[in-house]
């Protein structure tokens, strides 16, 4: 029996800064998880998962299964909680910001 869908977002890494990036509802990539667009059905999700993977601006584009917040979309499982905050080993990028 298959899964029920879970909204999904689409994420991946910029080509140049390696930063954590999402695709926006627009189509542009962004580096905030709160304005990234939230893809309702699995053909909306592989269609615009197509569409990133075509760009030159990013690298290793993914669905991650996500939920309606209050801030916008957030992720239901820890490793793309964590990789929202940016690099570990140092503080800058996303921390530098804190």
């Amino acid at each position: 029996m298959a899964r029920p869908f879970t909204p999904k977002i689409v994420t991946a890494n910029a080509l140049l800064e390696g930063d954590v990036i999402y695709l926006s509802e627009t189509g542009t990539w962004v580096r905030a998880l709160s304005d990234a667009a939230l893809f309702d059905t699995q053909d909306n999700a592989e269609e615009r998962l197509a569409f990133a993977a075509k760009d030159g601006f990013a690298v290793g584009a993914y669905l991650v299964d996500a939920v309606a917040g209050e801030n916008g979309p957030e992720p239901t499982h820890f490793r793309e909680d964590f990789r929202r905050t940016g690099p570990s080993n140092h503080n800058h990028g996303k921390q530098a910001e804190l």
